[in-house]
């Protein structure tokens, strides 16, 4: 069986030209032509099948058969906010296996104890479009960049907020003197009329500072863990997007 291929193109309804990245692959990789057909997404949920109408050295043109609008595969928005790690190698493998499992915003923060100050946009969203491509989906999560802390918690924001952390201090805690599960806080409020989107924040390593669990408890984010074990940055972000996905799938 011939392998379904996907490609890229943000303005793929209107500009019908492929982007020179993409083209590159479809004529010098692939050797397509004119003629063979093109199945190419724009990441705002929309497949379109097209014909390849003039193909140069550096450039594709085609033009459109059918164009499909695909609803979200999950009912909520998944919120990941991470601290990135000083090896950006792993935020780069982050960023892929997000987008693999289902993600549909990343957000960087620049906490107290960050290792790094800096990100590569660009970067990350060549390696979250080749992830959406080879996951078969049609949209691609909104990668921003880095923000500080305090700005990102302050922010005007819908939907259920939490935010995982080791602390064991009372003030720390929900006033029960509990920090629940992940899965366990999505599943009992996944019924509230305002869990539209989920929202998570996972520190760097060596975890938030004291004072901003305080700040994200004061701004209305709920405490909570991602189990027994410590994990790393990379590991307990992505642990984070699959509980809110699964959360959506119970």
């Amino acid at each position: 069986m011939k392998e379904l291929r996907y490609f890229y193109a943000p303005d793929a309804l209107t500009t019908q030209q492929l982007p020179d990245e993409e083209a590159n692959h479809v004529l010098r990789v692939l050797r397509l032509g004119e003629g063979d057909s093109l199945n190419i997404t724009d990441g705002r949920g929309h497949l379109i099948e097209a014909i390849i109408t003039q193909a140069t050295r550096r450039e594709c043109f085609y033009k459109i058969v059918k164009v499909e609008k695909h609803p979200p595969l999950w009912p909520r928005r998944v919120h990941l906010a991470v601290a990135p790690t000083k090896n950006i190698d792993r935020m780069e493998w982050l960023v892929e296996k997000a987008t693999e499992i289902g993600v549909d915003r990343i957000s960087f923060l620049d906490c107290l104890y960050s290792e790094r100050r800096l990100i590569k946009i660009e970067r990350l969203l060549k390696i979250a479009v080749a992830a959406m491509k080879q996951s078969h989906k049609f949209y691609l999560p909104q990668i921003d960049e880095m923000q500080p802390f305090d700005t990102f918690v302050k922010a005007s924001r819908c939907g259920l907020r939490f935010i995982a952390h080791c602390y064991d201090d009372a003030d720390l805690l929900l006033p029960d003197g509990t920090k629940p599960m992940l899965l366990e806080a999505l599943r009992n409020k996944i019924a509230d009329p305002n869990a539209a989107t989920f929202t998570v924040l996972v520190g760097p390593e060596g975890d938030f500072s004291v004072d901003e669990v305080r700040q994200a408890l004061h701004s209305g984010f709920t405490p909570v863990s991602l189990g027994h074990s410590r994990l790393r940055t990379e590991t307990a972000a992505l642990v984070a997007v699959h509980l809110m996905q699964l959360a959506q799938a119970d």
